[in-house]
């Protein structure tokens, strides 16, 4: 049967496919969740993990580029729910 015989590096690009695309989707979301933040210092922890969060998604594209494939996210239905 055709995609049965998947190999470990097709796994990983799989699970980073994953990945990527969750952190892309809370990259989204937390500059919206500090805007509605009613304390200052909920606001600055959404805005600090931002920061992270682009730095995961750059270090991410690295990955993909040392893997030679285009930086591409794969619909998650659990990051969905």
């Amino acid at each position: 049967m055709p995609g049965q015989n998947k190999t470990l590096e097709d796994l990983f690009l799989e699970t980073l496919k994953d990945i990527y695309y969750a952190e892309r989707k809370i990259l989204v979301a937390l500059p919206k969740l500090a805007k509605a933040a009613s304390s200052d210092q909920l606001r600055a922890a959404f805005e600090k993990h931002a920061g992270e969060t682009e730095g995961q998604v750059q270090r991410l594209q690295q990955v993909f580029k040392m893997m030679k494939q285009a930086p591409k996210g794969k619909t998650c239905p659990a990051i969905l729910g």
